[in-house]
């Protein structure tokens, strides 16, 4: 399969956090607004005059100082990023801002501040966190509104005095929504048996929707969905088993490329950084302000373990299935961030119900934050492969390749 026309430069630009089109943004007076977690609004931190990057730490290396402030026993995704704070590799960053979707990153992000890590030289800097609902109720949703209004839209007005109006949240929306729609065309190339997109390239495209400046690479994505209309589609002997991943967060790369080299097609991705339900477009009406549309929309469609009602849990493994039989995925793998605990409480029960209750074979695996080459990991994907072949033949069903 021909390589896509852009994929090596979204590759180049997930290489690094400061990324060239960070600093072209900031070049065109945009202030950057870093945050590390899915529940914050994307497009309340994509106003006017403001672009959102979400903060990853690519090549990790060491995290030595990050584990003596957190101790071993956090989940590496927040050791890795306050890590790279502490090298200075955030100071591009105008503002953070954290929802407390964990306590983990919670600590992340205060050893920062209490560090001095990040706003070097920045006279308008500001560190703010968001208390977010654990109900997808009507209180929920008031606390999930007022909690935007505070430490989202009041900073930024008061600080770099960004317009919050209601015609400037509009205007946002609709250029979150250009994006998601793309992403999702996208995406609907990875259905069917001959798919025109492999999984890997589809996680680098739409990670790149998280890291960079969206208004940046909306024609590159317009030109991406063009190209893959044209596209020769994958060969069916090119993979074994088509899969759907779920579970915490996934900016790493070489995981999505391990599962695909091991023969398994990514045909969907039910991930933090992912597209289902991150690229859902955000409906608007006439009949309520914006900020409160938006937060029901971000209430009702969140995924997080952090909803802990019983509609949000039963909803989880049911939307799981339910993309399963879209994508038609032969298994699933359920993912979790070692020392995750709200994700490894999920990944336990989830994978045991879509396992006993609805019928689809399953692997869960805890990984580290950077897996680049684990043989282990390797392993333990080839064996699911191939007892997914066998259930498939056990069933009468066709096995490609």
């Amino acid at each position: 399969m021909k390589d896509l026309k852009h994929l090596i430069y979204f590759e180049k630009l997930l290489l690094e956090a400061n990324n060239e089109l960070v600093q072209q943004a900031q070049k065109d007076g945009k202030v950057c607004v870093g945050y590390v977690c899915e529940n914050t609004p994307e497009p309340l931190l994509n106003l006017p005059g403001t672009f959102s990057a979400r903060l990853r730490a690519p090549r990790t290396g060491s995290m030595e100082i990050a584990t003596y402030y957190l101790t071993s026993f956090l989940c590496e995704y927040s050791r890795a990023l306050l890590e790279r704070a502490v090298e200075g590799g955030y100071n591009f960053a105008d503002c953070i801002i954290t929802p407390d979707g964990c306590s983990m990153m919670n600590r992340c992000v205060e050893n920062m501040e209490l560090l001095k890590a990040m706003g070097q030289g920045k006279e308008h800097f500001f560190f703010e966190y968001m208390e977010i609902p654990m109900k997808g109720d009507e209180n929920g949703l008031n606390l999930y509104t007022l909690q935007c209004k505070n430490h989202i839209l009041k900073p930024l007005q008061e600080h770099y005095g960004i317009d919050v109006s209601d015609d400037a949240i509009r205007r946002a929306v609709a250029e979150h929504n250009r994006v998601c729609e793309l992403i999702r065309a996208i995406g609907e190339f990875r259905k069917g048996d001959r798919p025109a997109i492999t999984g890997y390239e589809f996680h680098v495209i739409t990670l790149a929707t998280y890291a960079c400046p969206k208004y940046l690479l909306i024609d590159k994505l317009e030109e991406t969905l063009e190209e893959l209309k044209a596209r020769e589609p994958l060969d069916p002997k090119a993979y074994r088993a088509r899969v759907l991943v779920v579970g915490s967060e996934v900016d790493d790369l070489d995981f999505i490329k391990l599962v695909e080299d091991s023969g398994a097609y990514v045909c969907a991705d039910r991930y933090c950084y992912g597209s289902l339900p991150g690229r859902d477009p955000i409906c608007l009406t006439d009949e309520e302000d914006t900020l409160t549309q938006i937060c029901r929309q971000y209430l009702r469609r969140g995924q997080c373990p952090r909803y802990m009602d019983m509609p949000k849990m039963i909803g989880r493994r049911e939307y799981v299935a339910q993309l399963a039989k879209e994508y038609n995925a032969d298994g699933i793998i359920y993912e979790q961030m070692k020392f995750c605990d709200p994700w490894a409480y999920e990944k336990m029960l989830g994978s045991h119900i879509l396992r006993q209750e609805f019928g689809y074979p399953v692997l869960a695996v805890d990984r580290p934050y950077a897996i680049a080459t684990s043989g282990q990991m390797r392993t333990r994907v080839q064996a699911f492969v191939e007892s997914v072949e066998i259930k498939k033949i056990q069933k009468g069903g066709a096995v490609n390749g």
